[in-house]
């Protein structure tokens, strides 16, 4: 009986089939003259065995038999590399689909959140764990995908191999297919071990994956806390775990193959012997090249049947990897994953296809920033009393508003959920007057760009780094580095704005970062300008210069582009600068208004706050 999971299973395999569906047609085709030219020969034996005992049909001599053996067997080894690039190009591809669909799912989740892969039991993964999502998952849905083919060009010519047996002996022809009943049998009684086992073996080494993940990232944590030992004895934990898991999973496979192998010798036998038995009587007896042929095709007969055995069993498997890679989309349908979509791969003779340029959305004055309205916004992480609540103020076009407050207080919280990187409770957030349904989808540039405390760099020039992908000119960039105070620091690099900053910028200081993730900022000229605490890693000094470069292209009007910032930090200079400051405490607002009217009027607030601002 076929269940709604299994059939929703072969629906998605389906729908990969179809996402190049010429590639797939050409691709059976050369399986299906790979599998089949074989069928040839059989017949060229039968006529040569059958030439020896002078009961030939044709009247080929044995040179000619031989000739004509050795051009179909040449036509088949040009068959066998014609389907060997058509089956790479459709892995490839099929494989491609699948990373880029579950990878675009990943990037529209907001990055804030664990990405949870059980609702029930809020299971989470790292990005080290989703590796082994990328890399087994995807490769093991590719392998069913060429199995069908492959196993569509076996099935035609097992088909073809059974009329012939038919028409040599029927009763030999049925004992055929015992083997195939008792793999079917198996494959239904076995099917929960089947499942069970390669799931505890990908858990396995998804919790490997994870933990290189974080040993890479945590490399200087570690040292310093001298836990390299007990580090390194987890990881051998690990990896003994995922070896006994792995040699449970493979040995049943193996005894699975090797059961299903056996069956086919085992009928094998039987039918040779049978064969003799008819080759004696002198009822339906059979020639020579009779029995040649018979079992020239019963090999393949078999050998299709094997195969049927070892796809059901991959099949349990893919089902597996449909579950788990449907558990990465939040909610999203499981179709997401084989939904059709271009992928610039080079072409056959090794041309880089053009990728589409990265544009920034254009311009709408209509859409200037002129008011950021936030009306009672909560957030509450899930399973704690964390958070903010009851969130509430209003942003001014060219405005610069500070929120400040204790560790703890919620200050992070409130600009994760007002850029949509986290999913807001209840409130709402109004932009010119009108609500944001989406804000991970709104707020991203020209409207809004966003510096976070620790930003993130890759392993590529600084030009790279800043534009991401944008096209801007060199005048541009060195703008936004001026804004950034980096001008100074970009003279002292040698390769200048190709300079390669290292794996997460290791070559720069973590004040150079923070400046380099501002000058990527700038050079967008966004509306609204959020930066998490910028003074964290930037002197005193350094600081002053940058803000004061950006009033001061706000307020002489030196550029159309008129900037509003939100900003978190601690930084007295800043606080007095700002035109409106919001102190939050617990993860609520406990005071709103300008510096003055804030740190003159409550005599609270100097002693329990701002003895701690730097």
């Amino acid at each position: 009986m076929v269940t709604k999971k299994k059939r929703k299973h072969w629906e998605l395999l389906w729908q990969l089939i179809r996402y190049q569906p010429k590639l797939y047609i050409l691709d059976s085709i050369c399986w299906i003259l790979i599998t089949g030219l074989p069928a040839l020969p059989g017949l060229i034996i039968r006529e040569f065995f059958n030439r020896l005992t002078n009961e030939a049909q044709l009247g080929l001599s044995p040179l000619a038999l031989i000739a004509l053996l050795l051009v179909l067997n040449l036509g088949h080894i040009a068959v066998i590399f014609a389907g060997r690039v058509t089956k790479t190009q459709h892995r490839f591809l099929m494989r491609s689909l699948l990373r880029h669909n579950l990878l675009d799912r990943l990037f529209k989740n907001p990055t804030a959140q664990p990405m949870v892969v059980n609702q029930e039991a809020e299971t989470t993964v790292s990005q080290g764990e989703i590796i082994s999502y990328f890399r087994d998952d995807a490769e093991q849905i590719e392998d069913n995908i060429a199995w069908i083919s492959e196993l569509s060009g076996e099935a035609i010519f097992g088909i073809f191999c059974i009329g012939f047996l038919l028409s040599i002996n029927v009763q030999m022809t049925l004992f055929v297919f015992l083997p195939l009943v008792a793999m079917v049998a198996i494959i239904q009684r076995a099917e929960t071990r089947i499942k069970k086992y390669r799931k505890a073996s990908r858990q396995a080494t998804e919790k490997v994956t994870g933990i290189l993940g974080e040993i890479f990232g945590s490399v200087q944590a570690i040292k310093v806390a001298g836990a390299e030992k007990n580090v390194l004895d987890y990881f051998r934990t690990l990896n003994d775990q995922r070896r006994q898991t792995m040699i449970k999973d493979s040995l049943f496979n193996a005894i699975l193959n090797s059961s299903f192998q056996n069956m086919v010798n085992l009928g094998t036998g039987i039918i040779l012997l049978l064969a003799s038995q008819l080759m004696k009587s002198d009822v339906n007896q059979l020639t020579v090249g009779d029995f040649a042929l018979f079992v020239y095709n019963l090999s393949f007969v078999t050998s299709f049947f094997t195969s049927v055995g070892g796809f059901m069993a991959l099949s349990k498997h893919t089902e597996v990897s449909f579950d788990r890679m449907a558990s990465l989309l939040s909610g999203a349908s499981a179709y997401t994953l084989v939904a059709p979509n271009q992928l610039y791969l080079n072409d056959l003779n090794g041309s880089q296809k053009d990728l589409p340029a990265i544009e920034q959305p254009l311009r709408n004055e209509r859409y200037n920033l002129q008011s950021l309205r936030v009306s009672h916004l909560t957030y509450i992480y899930p399973g704690t009393n964390q958070g903010i609540t009851d969130i509430s103020f209003e942003i001014q076009r060219g405005s610069l508003t500070v929120i400040t407050g204790q560790i703890g207080s919620g200050k992070t919280t409130l600009l994760r959920l007002l850029l949509g990187l986290l999913p807001k409770q209840s409130g709402e957030i109004s932009w010119n007057g009108n609500i944001v349904e989406n804000p991970a989808t709104f707020f991203v540039p020209p409207r809004s760009a966003y510096t976070p405390q620790i930003p993130q760099l890759f392993s590529y020039s600084l030009r790279e780094n800043i534009l991401l992908g944008l096209s801007k000119d060199d005048s541009d960039i060195e703008t936004a580095l001026n804004m950034a105070v980096f001008e100074q620091d970009l003279a002292t690099m040698n390769e200048s704005l190709e300079t390669l900053v290292g794996s997460k910028g290791v070559r720069l200081s973590g004040g150079q970062m923070q400046r380099v993730a501002a000058a990527r900022m700038f050079v967008r000229q966004p509306e609204l300008m959020v930066f998490d605490d910028l003074s964290s890693a930037l002197d005193v000094e350094t600081e002053l210069a940058l803000w004061s470069r950006i009033f001061v292209n706000t307020e002489q009007g030196e550029n159309p582009w008129t900037p509003t910032c939100l900003v978190v930090s601690h930084r007295p200079s800043v606080l007095r600068r700002s035109d409106q400051i919001i102190v939050m405490k617990a993860g609520r607002v406990e005071a709103q208004g300008k510096f003055e009217e804030i740190f003159s009027h409550d005599t609270t607030l100097p002693g329990s706050y701002m003895s701690s601002v730097r």
